[in-house]
């Protein structure tokens, strides 16, 4: 109607570099993108926004060439454009840092960057002119990163930003980010921002996919809202503030973001006792019936590394680990598991879903022997009966259950691994930052799914880089800073600021776990 009407002519404007008019994409006859249309100023960042499932990130790969559009046209200064493969994206000068990484693991960090366009030396890989260029992006950008090391050695923080050098290389002039922020440190954040601003000015056009919207007012110039597939809106930020984006976003208010919890219990789940592994050194603590227990730190504060000591995943050098009071000697995760402690890793794509199989068998896999009727035969009847309540009761869609999880929407995929261990009937959960890369939407749902489990007696152990979420979810915080605990607060207790300072190494007390 009016609105496409209004977008026929954007090409014609010449500040519009990007013009998207009618884009529609489906998936198992499902629209993804429904008639989207709108139009990227020059030199601007401008922010793509919406709850999981919006069409963000399926639009995102259009631009990108990994997907290929169903109907609409895509301009780029001018100039209709078919955006058929990654590498006539590239051409195009699109470079995309996806959500997902796009590294091989086996690779140096100089060889991911200039995969495809090593410099040669004759017939040979020049490896020290291609070192010398990696060492010049990562000063651009302000980081150090050896450009020998192998990929595979490095933290997920540090792969993301070689996500970011190796768009940067590309020398291009449309850069999408999509949560670019996600594992970074507040400092890593600023000198992010900072060459940003600094492309921006160069005449770079950024689009920006966050779910931080704080970020969104402090970096943005205009935020696009899709809802449903379909676009909503088109806004200057300085003309919105957060809950006017979430009300557009959403299509309604969102209050009560953090639901209200009261701890009643003394009763002990968990306790660690002077634990240390590679990482971690001395670590005290305990978690009670129905408590949701907080652990705040920065990148290298090994807060993952606790977790995966815990769950036996990593060996431990000393220690004890106590669960209802009873020692337990856990080497692997399947002591763990038959502990009733499980693990929610904080890369769910690699570690916790099988992406190639669908939603219903990523929840059952470690639930198989409660269907097995005899040896080789699976009570598929209750099976079914089982997903199908729990996925209800998680306000997961029924009808996704049969899809393979890598087309669900990152709230979805989250709901998927918390499911297999609710079904799984665990007592600890520990939860790696599980409301990362998901909308405030889906956040809300598992903020309340996290309170609703801690009420049924679950213990619950929450890591999250995202303070305010700590601050409004959590009975208790631990703060870790280099593999120690350096600072506990009870609910009420603590300032962000003072937070840092325990999380920063500035300030320390005893935590003994009492």
């Amino acid at each position: 109607g009016k609105l496409y009407e209004e977008v026929i002519n954007m090409n014609m404007n010449k500040e519009n570099y990007i013009v998207i008019k009618g884009i529609t994409k489906s998936f198992y006859n499902v629209k993804a993108l429904d008639n989207v249309s709108f139009s990227v100023k020059k030199g601007e960042i401008h922010a793509i926004v919406g709850e999981n499932g919006a069409g963000k990130s399926t639009l995102m790969k259009i631009l990108s060439g990994v997907y290929t559009k169903d109907a609409g046209e895509i301009f780029i200064d001018g100039k209709k454009v078919d955006i058929l493969s990654p590498d006539q994206a590239q051409k195009l000068g699109i470079a995309t840092i996806f959500q997902e990484f796009n590294l091989i693991q086996d690779m140096s960090v100089a060889e991911n960057i200039f995969l495809g366009r090593e410099p040669r030396k004759g017939l040979f890989v020049d490896y020290n002119l291609m070192a010398e260029g990696t060492r010049k992006i990562f000063q651009r950008i302000g980081f150090n990163v050896n450009p020998y090391e192998l990929v595979k050695n490095l933290g997920i923080a540090e792969q993301q930003i070689v996500e970011i050098a190796k768009a940067l290389s590309l020398d291009s002039k449309i850069f999408i980010m999509d949560e670019p922020t996600a594992v970074l440190t507040d400092k890593e954040i600023e000198k992010l921002f900072a060459l940003m601003k600094s492309l921006k000015n160069s005449g770079v056009t950024i689009l920006y996919i966050s779910h931080r919207l704080k970020e969104i007012i402090e970096i943005c110039d205009r935020v696009t809202v899709l809802r449903d597939g379909k676009y909503i809106a088109t806004k200057d930020v300085k003309d919105v503030d957060e809950k006017e984006i979430v009300k557009l976003m959403v299509g309604r208010e969102l209050n009560e973001l953090f639901p209200r919890h009261e701890l009643s219990s003394k009763m002990e789940l968990l306790r660690v006792e002077k634990l240390t592994s590679e990482s971690v050194k001395d670590i005290n603590f305990k978690l009670l019936k129905g408590e949701i227990l907080g652990i705040d730190g920065l990148v290298v504060a090994c807060r993952t590394e606790l977790a995966e000591t815990i769950f036996g995943i990593r060996k431990k050098f000393d220690g004890q680990i106590y669960v209802k009071g009873e020692l337990t000697d856990i080497k692997s995760p399947i002591d763990a598991l038959k502990k009733g402690i499980c693990l929610a890793t904080e890369d769910r794509k690699s570690t916790g879903l099988i992406l190639e199989m669908d939603a219903k068998s990523n929840i059952t896999i470690p639930n198989l022997e409660k269907y097995a009727k005899l040896k080789f035969f699976i009570d598929r009847k209750n099976e079914i009966s089982d997903v199908t309540n729990i996925a209800r009761d998680l306000a997961i869609d029924v009808g996704s259950l049969v899809k393979e999880v890598k087309y669900l929407s990152g709230g979805n995929q989250q709901k998927v691994v918390l499911a297999k261990w609710i079904l799984k009937n665990s007592e600890i959960y520990i939860m790696d930052e599980p409301t990362r890369g998901i909308d405030i939407g889906a956040k809300r749902e598992i903020y309340y799914l996290i309170k609703k489990l801690a009420d049924m007696g679950k213990g619950i152990i929450v890591i999250s880089s995202e303070m305010q979420e700590l601050l409004g979810l959590c009975d208790r915080i631990l703060v870790m800073w280099q593999g120690k605990i350096t600072g506990e607060f009870y609910r009420g207790e603590a300032t962000e600021e003072e937070i840092m300072l325990y999380a920063t190494g500035l300030a320390e007390r005893s935590v003994l776990g009492e």
